[in-house]
């Protein structure tokens, strides 16, 4: 929940159903109906509604709204006992009480059982808030099994997934007998009453939703593409029945009685397939924020006035409380170290591989792990003031503010659902009018012909099945999609953002270049033991190097090293040999007054000119070795951005690092604008200022840092050995982390955008030529009527051309 100036609340409604920009539509429609909501937007992206309400009563009357027109609000329901009530007038207190909690659906308190039957949004309150607020009217709830009883919004999303999932895999079962008697066996004894039996399980039960939202849809006065689905399913079947059980009526005619019990079983098992393939390949934006809020320990250790250590949860943690952090620890929360040291791992803040030390005075921050010493701070920001808690909110508001592509089904479908049942009532009543004796019977079988060869399966499977293919030939190159946006617009792409670290370069300090003074290197052994002792993050590099060379780790462990001692801020140093050694900064070489030789002095510029972060290495007289280390630039980067820019794209270097680095490294790479010591808000911001150029972004990033970028760009691409939460805010994924991918990504965006509208095509020619004749628009001519048999098997031959198109896309260069 989020509170504006005038204190109205903000409530988001977790949706579901609303796949498309119509639906979306809709519902924003229906919330602007109901009184007492201030504002209203729905995010399709989020998944969810951000309304603005005067008190929470009024999100109950909003949930009804949006399940009235036939989508629905994810909610969880929990029974909790009530402590403490002694009267009816309890009761009712606690029961007000807990009605005003902000993302409360629902919620009654019944005194002679003490039960609380509660229904809530799981992402905006839980069973431990609600019962905060019993206790804060002097109350209590029991909610000893509520990790046992709390679903969780993603727990809720897999649930509706997997029934989903069950329910497309029972209607594929059932329809596959019905469509072989349909098409082979429609003279065998019984064969009507086998395909009623198994296609009624299909209509009634597997499509039912179809039904029940085409007619809250009508009660609206609206119509979508379920509407088409349950009037050609629904006459479909409801036809078949009657000719089933009345085939007299017809034969008196002249007709015969044909049964339509395969379209209409069909016919839900491929929009059923449809739906099932879509919400596979969309990627889940909440796996990313439950990853970003468990960057935060769920329990910290809180040291109390008289010194004593306590374990404490997140929760509970207060301003002003002193917090002991130990090695290897995440930091809990925002504040100021007041005693101890440590380098901790900001890596999610600034993006920088290198840990950075902490001392006194100095802020830590949410989410970023100490390294191997310890220390204490006072928690300056809690809950949602900490930065961590700022980014998860950016992530989300990013999210749900980007405007997805307006699709062009959605846009279809809007038109066509209206006009194929004005085309199916016009075609009855000219019948009626002009058909003589048999007017109603042949104007009710051709507007039932009407119906079923305009049911939108191929319109259902367009997208998808294209999506799907497009995504499996992704993933074999390497690139991991996640939906249909990205890849519909990763062709129109014309400004790339590229983080440095991890996505430019290796991600990892590595030793660059080493000098030894007169090229002798017979300490070598030493300056191997002393940094296998440090803490220094740099002193990983140095070590792996050595151990790269096959230098003997026996000899490198065997000499006694005494007097170890970490000099803050500087270096470290050790005596061996009653020789004193130390490794560290210059400006520890020249507080000891050590010597260091022209030729040193010199390497050592030169490799800070190149932006190289130089280490020193001396005995107690004179500098012995200069060490630059660095984060190389990957291999195949250079030739990637030349592939881009040669596609006439525009690229940009935003990186967390200082402005020397950035230069040098867009020097190398022939980048000509880069952006230094840039913040995760400012990189959103760059990214905004581009888009209000009319420019399509793309975002390409490894590391939490970026998830505010990445959510914010058009197109948004993560670097696969990044972060986990990089990967799960950008819908691609580079798994190699190979710059080279990005313009391979643009080419097959390019095809599977052909291939979804070649699909659309073949979806509407049938409809385009099938509706006319269906309609009778032949018969005045030469007494042709297209038999709904014949309108059925067109309607599945316009999906099997849909499915086989997409499966071209997969032998394409």
């Amino acid at each position: 929940m989020a509170t504006n100036n005038d204190n109205k609340e903000t409530i988001y409604l977790p949706l579901e159903g609303v796949e498309s920009e119509h639906c979306a539509l809709i519902v924003d429609k229906g919330l602007a109906e109901v009184k007492g909501i201030e504002s209203h937007k729905v995010e399709l992206n989020n998944r969810r509604a951000a309304i603005t309400v005067e008190n929470n009563e009024t999100v109950a009357e909003a949930t009804k709204t949006i399940k009235d027109l036939g989508y629905g609000v994810t909610t969880a329901k929990g029974t909790f006992l009530v402590l403490g009530m002694t009267c009816a007038s309890c009761a009712g207190s606690a029961e007000s009480i807990v009605r005003h909690q902000p993302g409360v659906v629902n919620a009654s308190v019944n005194f002679a059982t003490g039960n609380l039957t509660v229904e809530y949004l799981p992402n905006m309150t839980n069973a431990s808030q609600l019962q905060k607020a019993v206790q804060g009217v002097g109350y209590d709830l029991l909610i000893e099994d509520e990790t046992k009883q709390q679903e969780t919004l993603e727990a809720l999303h897999e649930k509706k997934f997997q029934q989903l999932k069950t329910k497309t895999i029972w209607a594929i079962i059932l329809s596959l007998p019905v469509v072989i008697i349909g098409m082979f066996f429609m003279d065998m004894p019984y064969g009507n009453e086998i395909m009623w039996a198994f296609s009624t399980p299909v209509v009634l039960w597997l499509g039912r939703d179809f039904f029940i939202n085409a007619w809250k849809q009508a009660k609206h006065r609206s119509a979508n593409m379920d509407t088409l689905v349950a009037l050609s399913t629904g006459i479909a079947y409801i036809f078949s029945v009657f000719n089933m059980f009345f085939a007299d009526f017809w034969h008196q005619r002249g007709l015969h009685a044909h049964v339509y019990f395969e379209a209409a079983a069909v016919i839900i098992a491929f929009i059923l397939l449809g739906k099932l393939l879509e919400e596979k390949a969309k990627g889940n934006t909440s796996t990313a924020i439950k990853k970003l809020m468990g960057l935060q320990p769920k329990t910290v250790t809180v040291v109390q006035a008289d010194g004593t250590e306590k374990q404490t949860v997140i929760e509970e943690v207060n301003v002003g409380d002193v917090i002991l952090v130990k090695p290897g620890d995440k930091i809990a929360v925002d504040g100021m170290v007041i005693s101890g040291n440590s380098y901790v791992d900001e890596s999610m803040l600034s993006g920088e591989p290198v840990p950075v030390l902490k001392k006194e005075n100095e802020k830590v921050f949410a989410g970023t792990i100490n390294q191997k010493g310890s220390f204490r701070f006072k928690a300056v920001k809690v809950g949602k003031e900490t930065m961590l808690a700022q980014i998860i909110k950016m992530v989300q508001d990013a999210q749900g503010s980007k405007a997805p592509v307006q699709k062009l089904v959605d846009k279809i479908a809007g038109i066509f659902v209206p006009t194929v049942i004005g085309i199916a009532v016009l075609t009855f009543a000219l019948w009626l009018a002009l058909g003589g004796d048999n007017g109603l019977v042949q104007g009710l079988l051709a507007a039932v012909t009407v119906l079923v060869i305009a049911c939108p399966c191929a319109l259902g499977l367009a997208t998808p099945t294209a999506i799907m293919v497009g995504v499996g030939k992704g993933a074999e190159n390497g690139i991991l999609i996640k939906d249909a946006e990205s890849l519909e617009l990763a062709k129109k792409v014309d400004a790339v953002i590229l983080d440095k670290t991890g996505t430019i370069t290796e991600g990892r300090p590595e030793v660059t270049g080493i000098r030894w003074l007169n090229n002798d290197n017979a300490t070598k052994d030493i300056l191997l033991r002393i940094e296998r002792q440090s803490e220094h993050p740099l002193a990983e590099a140095v070590v792996k190097h050595f151990e790269n060379e096959n230098f003997s780790k026996v000899d490198a462990g065997n000499a006694e090293m005494s007097d170890f001692d970490s000099i803050t801020g500087q270096g470290v140093k050790a005596v061996h040999d009653n020789e004193t050694y130390y490794v560290g900064n210059r400006v520890l070489l020249t507080e000891k007054a050590i010597a260091i030789t022209a030729d040193l002095q010199q390497q050592a510029d030169e490799w800070s000119r190149q932006s190289n972060t130089v280490i020193w290495f001396s005995n107690s007289r004179q500098a012995l070795a200069v060490l630059a280390i660095s984060d190389k630039i990957k291999e195949t980067s250079v030739a990637a951005i030349k592939e881009m820019q040669e596609m006439g794209i525009d690229l940009y270097i935003l990186t967390g690092d200082n402005e020397a680095t950035a230069k040098a490294i867009a020097e190398e790479t022939g980048i000509k604008h880069y952006k230094a010591e840039v913040l995760p808000q400012r990189k959103a911001d760059f990214v905004k200022e581009l888009q209000q150029q009319g420019r399509v972004v793309a975002m390409v990033g490894d590391g939490i840092n970026d998830s505010t970028a990445l959510a914010t760009a058009d197109v948004s691409i993560a670097m696969g050995k990044g972060s986990d939460i990089a990967m799960d805010v950008a819908k691609m994924t580079i798994i190699s982390s190979d710059l080279t991918k990005i313009p391979q990504a643009i080419r097959l965006s390019k095809q599977t955008v052909v291939t979804i509208k070649q699909n659309l095509f073949w979806a509407f020619i049938y409809n385009l030529i099938g509706i006319p004749i269906a309609a009778g628009i032949l018969y005045p001519i030469n007494g042709f009527l297209l038999n709904p048999m014949i309108a059925g098997a067109a309607m599945a031959l316009s999906s099997v051309s849909v499915v086989s198109n997409s499966l071209r896309l997969k032998w394409k260069k």
